[in-house]
């Protein structure tokens, strides 16, 4: 039997860990998930039969529902932890449109309403177009350019990143504050280009954040491909005008939960791991991707152990939580309680990259913990996951950090993450059951390594 070496770091060690036998178990986790896998078939009832699942809706709750009983069959207990959340409302279908082109004529656009916005209302909003990359460009034109305007951010995520994340964080921004900042200068409204990389008729919607006490302004984003025309024709046309239409708005709270199942540990039963997506979604589409695929992936870890037979040292807790997109409320629920009733978590590991193909994992966590985990990287590296030198973990488990519990992130392939992110293309035929089932049997192997040897 090959033994690894022990690895010393200050005062402290890494236990040994017998590749010969863990390369059994993670091969016995991978052959039941790719012969015998339910995620995929999970996934297609939550997409197909329960579908697109915005926070405070119907289709949330019916989410929660099924997350429950699905969870019954392969854990010791499933219970609910119910939170309060945002509940905002679409409404009938937006418009925009270029109005008084002399060479064009009306353009209509693809727009969306940003999550959160304030709507138009049935006036809508018309007015010509200040166009700006950044928000030193918004600061350097001032009140006396912008006052009375639409303000139109355009710049695009940078092509040149090859990770995705890095070209989304890069923009990002500008969906999320630039209304606020918009409305510092006097602005009426705000058209934002779509996060995506491709050249694509269908807008990405995504949440923005308002600022507290500076005025609340409508906000569309515009499809990638329509950002590129519109700011076509501002070149040719400076006084062009621009006209759009929203209904959404924001209703009170309304009363969710976070689903939590686990098997309990054999022997260290009040040290917890947990495994978690999050059960809400945008309302375009089926939130295949974002985030059906991260649920399905962290409730198929525990069926994954009790398929094999395998009985785990400590708590095993797959968490379906509720609200990433718009507000975070379950991920904060959890943490607090988790605080509240003094739970100790070992780790928290978050799938909400998709569900492609498994490349490795991000952590912030501690060095010694760094390292442990990355000695593990030859048993991933038969199935393709290499990539173990990035921070990271998700937004979910982020509120458990300060409780000083490392937090890791399931990494897949990026590249074509933001094609569907936020939009209308985000439903099932976009998943691939064999790319989705490897990702489940990565978190299952690493939850078995974290829970045999601890961190």
């Amino acid at each position: 039997m090959r033994v690894f070496l022990v690895l010393l770091f200050g005062m402290g060690c890494i236990p040994a860990f017998s590749q010969s036998a863990d390369e059994s178990a993670i091969r016995q986790i991978y052959s039941e998930e790719l012969s015998r896998g339910r995620s995929y078939q999970m996934l297609e009832y939550l997409t197909t039969e329960i579908g697109a699942r915005l926070s405070g809706s119907p289709s949330a709750a019916a989410a929660v529902e099924w997350g429950r009983h699905e969870m019954q069959n392969f854990s010791d207990s499933v219970f609910l932890q119910p939170v309060m959340v945002p509940h905002w409302i679409r409404g009938q279908k937006e418009v925009g449109r270029v109005i008084n082109s002399k060479k064009r004529g009306v353009v209509e656009m693809n727009v969306c309403a940003l999550g959160m916005s304030v709507g138009t209302g049935p006036a809508g909003v018309t007015g010509n177009i200040v166009e700006v990359k950044t928000f030193d460009e918004l600061k350097q034109l001032g009140e006396k350019h912008i006052k009375g305007k639409i303000v139109f951010f355009n710049r695009p995520m940078d092509p040149t990143k090859i990770n995705t994340f890095e070209a989304y964080g890069g923009a990002v921004e500008q969906r999320a504050l630039g209304p606020s900042e918009a409305a510092k200068y006097g602005a009426t409204g705000v058209i934002v280009r779509s996060m995506g990389l491709n050249q694509e008729d269908y807008p990405h919607t995504g949440g923005l954040r308002y600022t507290l006490n500076i005025p609340k302004l409508p906000a569309i984003a515009i499809s990638t491909k329509h950002a590129d025309l519109l700011s076509k024709i501002l070149k040719e046309e400076k006084d062009i005008q621009f006209y759009f239409e929203t209904h959404c708005e924001t209703l009170p709270d309304a009363p969710s939960f976070n689903v939590v199942a686990e098997i309990k540990g054999t022997e260290f039963p009040n040290e917890i791991i947990v495994v978690g997506g999050h059960l809400d979604s945008w309302d375009l589409a089926q939130g295949a991707h974002d985030d059906g695929a991260g649920c399905v992936q962290s409730m198929e870890v525990l069926r994954l152990f009790k398929a094999i037979g395998y009985k785990p040292k400590r708590t095993i807790r797959a968490v379906l939580f509720m609200n990433e997109e718009n507000g975070l409320r379950g991920g904060l629920e959890y943490a607090r309680l988790a605080e509240l009733k003094k739970e100790k978590h070992i780790a928290a590991i978050e799938s909400d990259d998709g569900g492609f193909t498994p490349r490795g994992f991000t952590m912030t966590a501690t060095e010694p913990v760094r390292t442990k985990i990355k000695s593990w990287k030859p048993l991933f590296e038969p199935y393709g996951l290499s990539d173990f030198s990035n921070e990271g973990g998700g937004a979910d488990i982020g509120p458990l950090q300060p409780q000083g519990v490392p937090i890791i992130g399931f990494l897949p392939d990026s590249q074509r993450y933001f094609d569907y992110h936020h939009t209308k293309e985000d439903t099932l035929d976009k998943v691939s059951k064999r790319e989705l089932e490897l990702g489940a049997a990565s978190m299952a192997a690493l939850v078995y390594l974290i829970d045999k040897y601890g961190l």
